[in-house]
Formats: structure tokens, C-alpha cells, sequence
């Protein structure tokens, strides 16, 4: 039987926090920087971010014709619009927080800029449903396989902004059509990204387990909200009470267990995207119990999250310093073509070594800023404040840690959306008053 959603109170703080922490100013001074950084250099010129850049901005982008015969690879993986979908639709949920909470005409711009940036990668192909990572030069040309990844964050960044105060009836009308489109397509589909010939598809939310279990239902959960069809809400009844291939556990469970890590040691990064799903499961849900369960997992997340705040530390701006921005130098040698997913994806994992070999900048950036941060936005989605508050000083000191202006890749972006919460909860460094929890 379900119960109210409860949690074991966290008795050690991480590592992290029990070190000397920043003067408020400090740290926010560092969010400050990590925005400008962002928005100088990371985010292109129809409002979709890329992956990494020189530090003067430079941006290696794939041309139109490297992405029709894909180069470096038919997946899009390792080059700078790998993420667009993916890494946008995150941070527009950090965006549209922001503008809620300054009222300035000019982050409410900023947040523009990314729905724009959504809604252009819905429509540079002819495959319905189609979500692609972003954009070479032409602003059209594009890798042809997205993923799960790219997908999910796409569908929760267009329904953050629909549900933002200052969201216009115009931009509310388009964002629910372009989303009716695609969730008609994608569920027809039985839950495959669409992605165009040769492949077909790649990667769905179809299965059963945390990386695609809260992924559909939220899907349909924030369709039924967005267009008021019934069918979402029977299709979502339904499928909470599916089990898996054992018979054992139904879907419900699978969200109320959270987060697990189950290709690598940790990887927040990504499923960060299936917590946001249940943050959205949970902010929806009306019966009691079923959102206690959503709560559940929410917590269970955040707390395996917080394991890799500590990761922060590792991170030695002077080792690995190496960085090439020029992607082609290295990989494109082992270039040959793909005509299956499999063999983009062999030649993409061989590309990334020979790339490691030149710009060990990559590993530093990606294993000691990427996950932690990721983990910091993750502990902020839960609904618990006491859990959150436990782990505030360690998001804070490591937000404080980096110096945004010496870092090649935009993975430290979830410092912001992380930022951004504790601020709505009146809890980041220097609040004065303890603030509502908002369900935007």
C-alpha cells in the first residue's frame, strides 16, 4: 500500500560542505559568471546551446555537408552540437526560474530565446516527430538520429515555458500544437525517437526501468494538462499499473525506487532528465498516494545524487589542461560511413579515444563538473526542503569552486538550474526569507 512520501533525515553532510564554504557574495558572484559565460559563449545564434568552444567563443561546427554524410558520425556524438536538444531544454527551466524571480524584461528575453531555439529543432526535418540536436551554420542542417535524451528534455523544457507567468497566449498555442505533434507521432511509434533514413529510429521511451518508465508517463501526463484529451490520462492510468516482463513490479514502483545507475559508475548527467520527468509526475499528480510515491523517488534520487557531490574536489584546473577545440584533426581520420546505429556508434566510441588522447580536458570537465553539477540540480528537484537544505552548503561551495571564464565545455550549466531552486526555497547563500515552493 502506498504511504505518504517520507525520508530518512541525511545525519553527514558531504565532504564538500564541511569545507571552508564562500562568502555569500562569493558564490553569488561564481552563478553570475556561470551565466555570462553561458550566454557569451555556449548558446548559438537561434538560442540552442553547444557542447564546448574555445575560450573566446569559438565554435568548431560541424558544415551542412559534414551532417548529411555524417561526419564525424552518423550520431552526432563527441562535436559541438551533440547536446542541443538535451543541454536546452534543461536550462531553459533555469532560465524561465530566473526571469520569474528578477521580473526583468531581459531574462524573460533570455528564456525566449531558448523556446525559439526548442522549436527550431523540431522543424529542421521532414520526419515528423523528429528532435534534432541542433544545427550546423545554414541553421537547419543537422545530424540524422537524436535519442531519448535529446527528446525527453525537449518535451520538459516546452512544457516549463507553458506553464511561465509570463508565457503569451500566442506562445502557449504554438508550443501545445508543436507538442501535440510530436507526442502523437512518438506514441504511434510505440514510444521510437523518429530519425531519418537510413535508420529509422534510435531510442525511445518504451522500456521499463527509470531511464524510460517516468519518461513516457510524464509525457502523457503533461499532454493531458497541455490539451485536455482524456485519452493521455487513460493512456498514463494504464500504464502506471503495467508491470514489468516478471509480472512483479508495476511501473509505479519503478518511479517510487528513483534514480539508478546502471551503464556506468554514476550518470547523472543523463538521468537528471528522468528525475525532471518525475519532478513533473510529481508537481501533476492529484491523488495523494500515487504523488507520495512520485515524492518517494524524488528523494531516493536526490539522496544517491548527493554521493557524487564530493566528485567537485577532483577537479585540477592545472591537470589535463590540454584542450583541442578542432574535433576533426583527430577523429575525422577514422571517418568511414555508417549505415546502421551500431556502426556509427563502434566508429563514435573509437573517434572519442583518439579525441581523449589530444584534449584530456574533456575527461577532467566531463567527470569532475558535469556529474556533480548534474547531481546538485538533481537534489533540487526534490520535494523534501529539509533534504535539500542538508546539502545546500555542498552545492554552494562547489558552484564557488570553478572559475566559469577557464572552461571549455557548457556542462557546468546545471550550477545555475540547481542555483535557481535554492533560491525559490530561500535557500541559497545570503536569503533573508524562506520562500514558497513553486510548482513552475
Amino acid at each position: 500500500m502506498l504511504q505518504p512520501c517520507c525520508w530518512r533525515p541525511v545525519l553527514a553532510l558531504p565532504i564538500l560542505s564541511l569545507l571552508l564554504l564562500p562568502t555569500a557574495t562569493a558564490t553569488h558572484d561564481a552563478i553570475e559568471s556561470a551565466h555570462r559565460e553561458i550566454w557569451k559563449r555556449f548558446i548559438d545564434r537561434h538560442g540552442i546551446m553547444v557542447d564546448f568552444t574555445a575560450l573566446d567563443g569559438t565554435v568548431a561546427l560541424p558544415s551542412p555537408d559534414e551532417c548529411r554524410q555524417g561526419k564525424p558520425n552518423a550520431l552526432g556524438w563527441f562535436q559541438p552540437i551533440e547536446n542541443g536538444g538535451m543541454f536546452t531544454g534543461i536550462y531553459i527551466d533555469a532560465a524561465i526560474q530566473r526571469a520569474i524571480r528578477t521580473r526583468d524584461p531581459a531574462d524573460e528575453k533570455l528564456a525566449r530565446r531558448l523556446l525559439d531555439g526548442l522549436l527550431l529543432l523540431n522543424s529542421v526535418s521532414e520526419i515528423k516527430g523528429f528532435v534534432a540536436r541542433g544545427v550546423s551554420s545554414d541553421g537547419r542542417s543537422h545530424f540524422p538520429m537524436g535519442s531519448n535524451d535529446q527528446t525527453l528534455p525537449w518535451f520538459y523544457g516546452l512544457w516549463r515555458f507553458w506553464r511561465a507567468p509570463f508565457a503569451t497566449p500566442d506562445e502557449r498555442d504554438r508550443i501545445a500544437t508543436r507538442l501535440r505533434e510530436t507526442a502523437d507521432v512518438i506514441a504511434a511509434n510505440g514510444w521510437k525517437m523518429p530519425a531519418e533514413q537510413p535508420f529509422g529510429t534510435r531510442g525511445g521511451f518504451g522500456g521499463i526501468g527509470f531511464d524510460s518508465t517516468p519518461r513516457r508517463l510524464f509525457v502523457m501526463k503533461l499532454m493531458h494538462e497541455v490539451t485536455g484529451e482524456p485519452r493521455w490520462q487513460a493512456m498514463y492510468r494504464q500504464d502506471l499499473e503495467t508491470r514489468d516482463k516478471t509480472g512483479n513490479r508495476p511501473n509505479l514502483d519503478i518511479c517510487e525506487r528513483g534514480m539508478v545507475f546502471h551503464y556506468d559508475k554514476t550518470h547523472n548527467w543523463t538521468s537528471c532528465t528522468a528525475v525532471a520527468a518525475l519532478r513533473g509526475l510529481w508537481e501533476l499528480e492529484e491523488d495523494p498516494l500515487i504523488r507520495a510515491a512520485f515524492g518517494r523517488g524524488l528523494v531516493a534520487s536526490g539522496q544517491l545524487a548527493a554521493e557524487c557531490l564530493p566528485s567537485a574536489e577532483h577537479f585540477d584546473p592545472a591537470v589535463g589542461k590540454a584542450f583541442e577545440n578542432d574535433w576533426r584533426k583527430s577523429m575525422m581520420p577514422l571517418w568511414k560511413p555508417q549505415s546502421t546505429e551500431k556502426e556509427a556508434e563502434a566508429l563514435a566510441i573509437a573517434q572519442l579515444q583518439a579525441f581523449m588522447k589530444v584534449s584530456p580536458r574533456r575527461h577532467a570537465e566531463t567527470a569532475w563538473i558535469r556529474e556533480p553539477t548534474a547531481a546538485a540540480w538533481i537534489i533540487t528537484l526534490c520535494p523534501e526542503k529539509d533534504l535539500i537544505q542538508a546539502h545546500a552548503p555542498a552545492i554552494q561551495a562547489m558552484a564557488a569552486r570553478y572559475d566559469y571564464t577557464q572552461l571549455h565545455y557548457c556542462t557546468f550549466f546545471w550550477v545555475e538550474a540547481a542555483w535557481e531552486r535554492l533560491e525559490q526555497l530561500g535557500l541559497s547563500a545570503g536569503s533573508t526569507e524562506t520562500r514558497r515552493p513553486s510548482d513552475q
